[in-house]
Order: structure tokens, then sequence, then C-alpha cells
């Protein structure tokens, strides 16, 4: 894989509360040097990212009801709604674990429907992406974990989504996971897949790919990037 390749699959994350202005315009600095697909930010800077990366092919994505996704459906939606009149092009929504937990399909899709209406009365070419929180849902039991992610994957689908995410890599339970990417493939047919949450290495970035990942969310996107070019670089030198 190329660093192109490679490139073109991660969003830029930078989503610490406590993340500077100083470090949220190097994200996006960042993610215009490498050729990032997106940069991911909070919603507080969605707008101020949207000016800095305009014509830049780089796309300015954002969170809601982050990272607990305990709001209600309708606050949900005005807040989606919200980020895309700032310029965000996509829209990452945790989604309501209970309704996962519980494999209550007809709760978890009319939530997510309420949202994608909004955002898509804002903006019709949205993107939007649900963020199942998969490794906590793997706790519950193999036979339970897999039918709440099926849950998720379906309602995320039926209610006219674009992609599910693994994880917002706040929950004590951990991060994406090759079990969840490869059992998110299996039931979210139609959809696309987001790994993210603690993919800190080229190894476990090309094993998410591999699963059947078509995007990466990373904090250490430049580190990754970089390890990837030494190691063509290495490749390239030897006899």
């Amino acid at each position: 894989m190329t660093t192109a390749e490679l490139a073109g699959r991660v969003e830029h994350a930078v989503l610490r509360p406590e993340a500077s202005s100083a470090e949220v315009h190097r994200a996006g600095a960042e993610a215009l040097e490498w050729g990032f697909a997106a940069v991911c930010v909070a919603p507080v800077w969605a707008a101020r990212m949207a000016t800095m990366l305009k014509g830049s092919g780089v796309r300015v994505c954002t969170v809601v009801s982050f990272p607990h996704g305990t709001a209600k459906a309708t606050v949900k939606a005005i807040e989606a709604s919200s980020a895309v009149k700032d310029g965000a092009d996509e829209v990452d929504v945790v989604a309501h674990l209970p309704h996962l937990v519980n494999a209550d399909f007809d709760s978890a899709r009319a939530e997510l429907l309420e949202i994608a209406r909004a955002s898509r009365a804002a903006r019709r070419d949205v993107v939007i992406k649900v963020i199942l929180e998969t490794s906590y849902l793997l706790t519950l039991g193999s036979q339970r974990g897999e039918a709440a992610i099926a849950t998720g994957c379906r309602a995320a689908r039926e209610s006219g989504c674009d992609y599910v995410k693994t994880s917002t890599g706040f929950h004590p339970a951990g991060g994406a996971s090759v079990e969840a990417v490869r059992l998110m493939k299996q039931h979210g047919e139609g959809l696309k897949i987001k790994a993210a949450g603690g993919i800190k290495d080229l190894a476990t970035a090309l094993r998410m790919i591999e699963a059947g990942a078509d995007r990466l969310g990373m904090s250490a996107s430049v580190a990754v990037m970089e390890e990837l070019r030494s190691q063509l670089h290495s490749n390239k030198q030897r006899p």
C-alpha cells in the first residue's frame, strides 16, 4: 500500500475535549500535507475547519452526541443539522446503546431516521456514520454482542445512513477490533465501515483494512503515515 492509498482512507481526528485552537489548526494543516480523506473535529470547530479546508478535497467530519449518545433523538438531529449548516461534509453520530443492547431495531431505526432526515434537509449529500461502540457490545457475549451489532447495522442501513463505525475511542471497554470490523462487514451489507479507537500503529491500521474497514479514524495519523513512508523507503533501499 502506498502512502497516498493509506492517506485516502484516513480521518485525522482531534476530538480531545481540551484540544486547543492551535491543535485543531495543526490537524487541518497535517491533513492538507498528507492528503487525508477527512479531518474529524468537535462541532465547535466545524465551521473553522470548513473554511480552512474549502476547495482542498479534504472533507470535514464532526461528531454528534459524542461520546455517550445519550441525548434525545430530537437534540441529536438539531446538533447534526447545525453542524452540516456550519460546513461539515460528514457527521458521526453515537447511537443510543440501550437500543442496540436490547436488539430493539424499531427504536434504533427511528432515532437514526430522525437524525438522517434533519441532516439531509440541510444538505442532501451529507455522509452519516453511526457509532455502535462495538467494544462495549462485544462484552455482552458473542451471541448478544453480534445481535447488537447486527441491529445497529440494519438500523443504519434502513434509516439511510452511509457507514457504521466501531467506536468513539472514549469508552473504557476499548476501541476498534478486527472481530468487530468483520462482524460489521458481515451484517452491514450496503454500508461502509469506519474503524476508530486505539489505532496507533501501521500494523493495526493494515489489519483493520484487511478485515474490511473503508476508513480509519485516528489521532495518530501522522505517526502511522511516517511509519509507512519509512517502511517503503527501507524496502526501496534493499538490493
